[in-house]
């Protein structure tokens, strides 16, 4: 009996047809897409850094600060740290070994920023390679040097960026700890965590956002006590620094608590990093993406928003690693939608090009003096313009003496009338200034006083030598130039015949 071809052989229904093969499983990125993730991201992080990275010869107030304090001796560094500024005392220490090694002025100043955006960069792509494939790292890693404050802090001579470095890194520990756990891993886990802690003790944040990415994640109650005793290790290191910062909290006095612009920031980023984060995400690491990206994102901006309140310490470069967060789920919903929309890479380099277009008007900017709030530099030619062998110089207020610290040469031949003590003997950042009394006697033995002033419409001190020194100007002295550069004003004093 022949057999009827509308019948297979197992006795299936007649009509019935196999069923279409399976798409084949995701096979695990190479060698190549691995490279590429980190490769891509941290070249362009190089060339967004090395661009422009003289800033046409200037420097703001906070990297005169490094500047002069790095080239202070060992001895010295840890005289000032000991009384202010201690919170940035390891960046100092590291910074000191860099000017011993390479003293290249500006570009020894911002180099090593430049460099460990760089290798953030190489962290985040790999992250997201981690977690979520191979062309969503890339996307992710490509897309975190373009945000504007990341190409902000990558050319500047403060901590942050190498902050945001050891962050990345130290999560990519985390996710090798709670995949395999083990003992050395945490270690190495704890170690890098608390070196981002001691470079910023804001850093502890992200540590909070660790635990929090784990909770959300349900990594199990093995890991959630490992990173707990993790943490324990990193508050012991920490809490020295802690105690030594909070007797220094008068130097973060002039920060204001948060207003409109600082909410409206961070309510920007959030909403866009919940955006990205709506609908399927891949999930293919030990922790999910967009659990451990919302916490970094959303976690230390908005804890440290909070206590503002009660205590303004909200600056957002203090929590410059939140855009890792943001980075991450930009990249894995571009290559959701990579994989959804037609033409995918024609829509992806339209993509591209109009970000790169609608970011170049801001990066041209942000090469400029004019996109930091001041010059110490040009402040310091102006002044060796102005002034002449004899004159006296004054600082108003005696925190804007940047411009001396740095550039000392410009100032040859003046006399300071109000120091009473320098930076570095006095274990200060811009020296102890005489009684208002003597400042006044000073003053008078003058023809002519070269000062270097907060620019106009800023808030007056209003301390007895501050006072003095505005009164014996207004008195006795007559102005006989007035110079504005970025952030601050020279004027030339005079008495009368003596401009």
């Amino acid at each position: 009996m022949s057999v009827s071809p509308a019948l297979d052989t197992a006795g299936a229904s007649p009509r019935a047809r196999p069923a279409p093969p399976a798409p084949p499983a995701p096979r695990p990125a190479g060698r190549t897409g691995r490279a590429a993730a980190g490769l891509a991201p941290a070249g362009l992080a190089l060339a967004l850094g090395l661009w422009g990275i003289r800033r046409e010869s200037s420097m703001w107030r906070d990297e005169s600060t490094t500047y002069q304090v790095a080239h202070r001796g060992l001895a010295d560094i840890w005289h000032l740290i000991g009384q202010a500024d201690a919170v940035h005392g390891l960046y100092y220490l590291f910074m000191h070994g860099v000017f011993a090694l390479w003293d290249g002025g500006l570009v020894a100043l911002r180099l090593p920023s430049v460099l460990a955006m760089a290798a953030a960069a190489a962290g985040v792509g790999l992250l997201g390679q981690r977690l979520a494939g191979p062309r969503a790292g890339l996307a992710a890693g490509l897309v975190f040097p373009l945000f504007p404050a990341v190409q902000r802090y990558a050319q500047e001579g403060r901590s942050y960026a190498l902050v945001c470095a050891v962050v990345v890194w130290a999560t990519h520990l985390l996710l090798s700890a709670v995949a395999r756990p083990r003992k050395r891993t945490w270690t190495g886990y704890a170690a890098v965590a608390s070196l981002a802690c001691l470079l910023h003790e804001f850093a502890v944040l992200a540590v909070a956002a660790h635990g929090l990415a784990l909770y959300r994640a349900r990594a199990g109650a093995r890991s959630g006590w490992a990173w707990g005793r993790t943490v324990s290790g990193v508050a012991v290191v920490l809490i020295p620094l802690v105690i030594v910062s909070q007797q220094q909290a008068a130097l973060v006095g002039w920060i204001s608590p948060p207003g409109p612009p600082e909410l409206l920031g961070f309510g920007a980023l959030a909403l866009t990093g919940l955006v990205c984060a709506w609908g399927p995400l891949p999930a293919r690491g030990p922790v999910p993406l967009r659990d451990l990206a919302l916490a970094l994102l959303i976690l230390p901006p908005a804890a440290l928003l909070a206590v503002s309140y009660l205590h303004p310490l909200y600056v957002d470069r203090y929590v410059l690693h939140a855009y890792v967060g943001l980075a991450l789920l930009i990249g894995a919903r571009l290559d959701g939608l990579s994989r959804t929309v037609a033409a995918p890479r024609a829509l992806a380099g339209g993509l591209a090009v109009a970000a790169v277009a609608a970011l170049l008007p801001y990066s041209l900017q942000l090469r400029t003096p004019q996109s930091r709030l001041d010059d110490p530099l040009a402040a310091a030619r102006v002044v060796r313009e102005l002034g002449q062998p004899g004159d006296g110089v004054l600082f108003l207020p005696a925190r804007r003496r940047e411009p001396i610290m740095s550039r000392p040469e410009d100032f040859r031949g003046l006399r300071e009338l109000a120091l009473a003590r320098h930076a570095i003997p006095s274990g200060t950042l811009h020296g102890i200034e005489l009684p208002a009394p003597l400042i006044r006697a000073r003053m008078l033995t003058a023809g002519r006083i070269v000062t270097v002033n907060d620019p106009p419409g800023q808030p007056l001190d209003d301390t007895p030598q501050e006072r003095m020194k505005r009164e014996v100007l207004a008195e006795h002295f007559h102005r006989c130039a007035v110079r504005d550069v970025t952030g601050m004003r020279i004027v030339l004093y005079g008495r009368a015949g003596k401009c």
